[in-house]
């Protein structure tokens, strides 16, 4: 949101506090959302702890600037520079940086600002590093895109990936002293070229964290010149000047809008997660209940009367899958959902339903093993029944409660043909008979 020419300090302060607020209540709202299953939740706990972490961030106004960028162009010598002290491992080895590393700012004006060193991208064997570098500046409220001359290919990408991410990206030309003033001038431009639909101009900067000493010819006592190596301060004015204007402009909204994005990006995530986790466990709820209708269709002696009352093993399934998708459905509801799948099923597997019912009743006249081998097979096709109605009941809740434009024959159909029946069938037979001789063993 764009401030007005106008705007005094207060009201800024008043507009920031008023995002951290909204940005607070969205997190909030996602981490308490009651249609998310007590059995999902648990699966998903290391995304819920992220979530809280970045709630605890807003509560405590904490303000997050990481370093970003390829191995050796001297972030953690920047982010020293900036800090004013040591804080950040440095070296001449690639890779010195291997994880994050957190250092709050503790100039009077930076106070609840932190900066994160991350990992440097593009590093031999370095890709979890990379991956974590990419994570963390995606969290961050400011990006400080760090590279020590002309952007090469791979520095361009990371900047495109990180602005695609939506984050504020300052991009620093590091090392600035290695250049003259000329050079300078052709490198920022250069810069700006690069950036160009990413970065304002105003935000391609120069500094020099930690200039190279400088060679001096001093004349020693006895009259002979000697050349004389004198360290150098580290140049951040430009960079810290506009970090200040950001900062003093812009904080808390930084915060927000970071936080608002964090939240949909998750919350993206979390959707994606929640639906591969709801699957994984439907398909196990709709495993057991395979088996518990092929043992009861396989064991009822009564013709026809075990398909009636296996119905009731899929209305018990469809009502559990429902809750496993926080969108419970009541028996009558459920009911109407089983008769709707049934009836596309019956006029697409017509086929099946007679197997089922000529099984059914041939065990009537057979006793021993006979009705084992019956049993099975009929149980393997109530299983498969059952394992069809519960896939389909399963898509139906997924897409929250629709069947979407192709209406419920469509949806039948498609889970019919991405299904192996005869692999299914043979499962289902193998599990009901197992059951079975489990039972009469006991």
């Amino acid at each position: 949101m764009p401030t007005s020419q106008t705007e005094t300090a207060g009201e800024k302060i008043n507009r920031g506090e008023g995002h951290l607020a909204l940005a607070r209540a969205s997190l909030q709202e996602l981490i308490a959302d009651p249609r998310i299953a007590g059995s999902v939740r648990t699966s998903l706990n290391a995304d819920y702890q992220e979530l809280a972490a970045m709630i605890d961030k807003l509560e405590h106004g904490h303000l997050h600037i990481a370093a970003f960028g390829r191995v050796g162009t001297g972030k953690s010598s920047l982010l020293n520079a900036l800090l004013g002290e040591q804080r950040f491992a440095v070296s001449a080895l690639h890779g010195e940086t291997r994880s994050q590393s957190v250092a709050r700012w503790q100039q009077e004006e930076g106070q609840g600002v932190f900066l994160i060193d991350t990992p440097g991208i593009n590093e031999v064997e370095g890709e979890e590093r990379e991956k974590l570098a990419t994570e963390v500046a995606g969290q961050a409220d400011l990006v400080l895109f760090v590279t020590d001359g002309d952007m090469t290919d791979s520095e361009l990408q990371g900047l495109r990936d990180i602005a695609a991410m939506d984050r504020p990206i300052l991009l620093v030309l590091n090392k600035a002293d290695r250049y003259g003033p000329e050079e300078r001038v052709r490198l920022k431009r250069s810069l700006q070229r690069h950036a160009a639909g990413l970065i304002a101009e105003e935000n391609v900067v120069l500094c020099s964290a930690a200039p190279a000493p400088m060679m001096f010819l001093v004349s020693g006592e006895d009259g002979v010149e000697r050349e004389e190596s004198r360290p150098q301060e580290a140049d951040m004015n430009e960079l810290k000047e506009r970090l200040w204007e950001i900062l003093a402009a812009e904080g808390k909204t930084l915060a927000a809008v970071n936080a608002g994005l964090f939240a949909a990006q998750l919350s993206d995530r979390l959707g994606q997660k929640i639906l591969r986790v709801r699957r994984h466990l439907a398909e196990r709820l709709i495993t057991i209940y395979c088996i518990g209708k092929g043992v009861a269709v396989g064991v009822n002696p009564v013709p026809v009367a075990d398909l009636l009352a296996a119905a009731f093993v899929d209305l018990g399934m469809v009502i559990h899958l429902s809750r496993l998708h926080g969108l419970p459905l009541g028996s009558s509801e459920a009911g109407k959902l089983v008769k709707v799948i049934m009836a596309q099923l019956a006029a697409l597997m017509g086929t099946v339903w007679a197997v089922n019912f000529v099984s059914s009743a041939l065990k009537v006249g057979t006793a021993g093993l006979s009705t084992l081998v019956t049993a099975g097979a009929q149980g393997a096709v109530a299983y498969y029944s059952t394992y069809v109605v519960g896939r389909v009941a399963e898509e139906y809740l997924a897409r929250g409660r629709s069947w979407g434009s192709g209406g419920p024959k469509q949806v039948v159909q498609q889970i019919l043909e991405s299904l192996d029946r005869e692999s299914i069938m043979a499962q289902g037979r193998e599990q009901v008979l197992a059951r079975l001789r489990r039972v009469q063993r006991a």
